[in-house]
């Protein structure tokens, strides 16, 4: 160990709290308690991923947000997934019913749905719902589709049109839906996003601003008659959210327009995608009290997302923007880790178009020069958390030689006391339980 690593383990030992279990279900969470002191009066705790799909980052996410639920009144997890897709999730805890898998399969995108986690997690709600206590909802933030095309949102705004603005729902399945037969036919595989985007890339410049002006027209349009639609429906919840999901059509659909100027830019990039999201959080504070967000740290964190060579040039995040809204309203725990395995898909030379084969990947352990490799050798194998904010002026030192979070094989460049005030380290990491078969598909 290093001078520094020295320094990171003495502070470590006075202010780290261990992690009794990850599971969701135990009983005793007074190893939990000090997390109300990071947290404080804040309306928004967002509780980042170094990886998606890894089964202690579910589990310990779900187990905060019930300790959260219960000892600081937060009323809603607020998901990673598309916004208009997550409302027949949210329906589901509401009413119950059968077929809770299809629900996931369809509700939560990016196939975060698909696992025995996110089903556990989900009863849990369900079961608030039909208690005695006060219900916990679940929403979406992100653009539909996993950010592949704006068709689910429009969707979703027809059940409203068809109901109190019918001619003009025929308007727009005559005009705009038929634009998007563009998507492929198959849509079923792990990796669909890919050929959507390329498909939508191929398309002729004169069909793409067809669909940017109609989907315009369609989110301008449900905003304007929102009077008239509340009126008709004596509904205003319902209308809200037609509104909201046009919104997020209308962003979907400009972060692909962005994709088209491709390598000809020469601007700066922008995240349209990170914006909408927190529009959408602001949108969600609107109607509860305090949130759970739960998503990427690479979207959660406090600074820039950069991590070459995939991003080269810095992008404004999620977290950012809620920073920027929010102030000390909004708190960030990033998560790190030590080593383990995850479950990974890629496309095999077999595999169809959109279509990628499920593997179980070994992790590497931490870069040395990173902030999961400092926190591991600092405090090996412990599971703990730790408030950042905290830090000595030796830790902080120490901490600040670090060169940003572990994302599988990369590191994520960023500065850990800028980015995160709080930090849930696991020493071990494994799949998530999913039922997304070896072929890639799920029931």
């Amino acid at each position: 160990m290093t001078d520094q690593d020295d320094d990171l383990s003495r502070w470590l030992r006075t202010h780290a709290h261990d992690l009794a279990t990850t599971d969701p279900d135990a009983d005793d969470d007074r190893d939990l308690e000090r997390l109300l002191d990071i947290v404080g009066d804040a309306r928004i705790v967002a509780i980042g991923e170094s990886m998606h799909r890894v089964h202690e980052f579910l589990d310990v996410r779900h187990r905060i947000l019930r300790f959260l639920v219960r000892r600081a009144g937060f009323t809603a997890l607020v998901m990673e997934g598309g916004f208009a897709e997550a409302l027949t999730v949210d329906r589901w805890i509401s009413t119950g019913g059968p077929g809770v898998r299809r629900v996931l399969n369809r509700g939560l995108t990016y196939h975060f749905g698909k696992s025995q986690e996110m089903l556990d997690q989900v009863a849990w709600m369900r079961a608030r719902a039909v208690g005695p206590e006060a219900p916990v909802r679940l929403y979406g933030m992100d653009l539909p589709d996993s950010a592949a095309s704006a068709l689910p949102a429009v969707q979703a705004v027809l059940e409203l049109l068809d109901e109190v603005d019918v001619e003009y729902a025929r308007h727009v399945r005559a005009e705009l839906l038929p634009i998007f037969d563009y998507l492929p036919g198959d849509r079923s595989g792990l990796a669909q996003a890919a050929p959507d985007i390329h498909a939508y890339l191929a398309l002729p410049a004169s069909t793409r601003h067809e669909l940017t002006a109609r989907i315009s027209d369609l989110v301008e349009r449900v905003g304007a008659r929102s009077v008239e639609s509340v009126a008709a429906t004596g509904d205003p919840a319902r209308v809200a959210v037609a509104v909201r999901a046009a919104e997020s059509a209308r962003a979907a659909d400009a972060f692909l327009a962005a994709m088209t100027a491709g390598p000809t830019r020469t601007w700066p990039p922008a995240n349209i995608r990170d914006r909408a999201m927190a529009d959408t959080v602001d949108w969600i504070l609107e109607r509860e009290p305090r949130i759970v967000v739960a998503a990427a740290n690479g979207h959660v964190q406090k600074s820039p997302f950069l991590a070459p060579p995939f991003v080269t040039q810095p992008m404004t995040t999620l977290g950012q923007h809620l920073e920027d809204r929010w102030g000390d309203d909004y708190v960030v725990l990033g998560s790190a880790y030590g080593g383990g395995s995850t479950w990974l898909h890629r496309p095999a030379p077999e595999d169809a178009p959109g279509h990628s084969t499920p593997f179980i990947a070994a992790l590497a352990e931490p870069d040395a020069e990173s902030l999961d490799g400092a926190l591991g050798r600092a405090r090996p194998g412990r599971d703990y958390f730790v408030d950042l904010r905290t830090s000595s002026d030796r830790a902080a030192a120490a901490l600040d030689a670090t060169k940003g979070s572990q994302q599988g094989d990369h590191v994520q460049l960023l500065d850990a006391r800028r980015a995160y005030d709080g930090v849930i380290r696991l020493d071990r990491v494994s799949p998530w339980h999913t039922w997304i078969d070896e072929h890639g598909l799920a029931d």
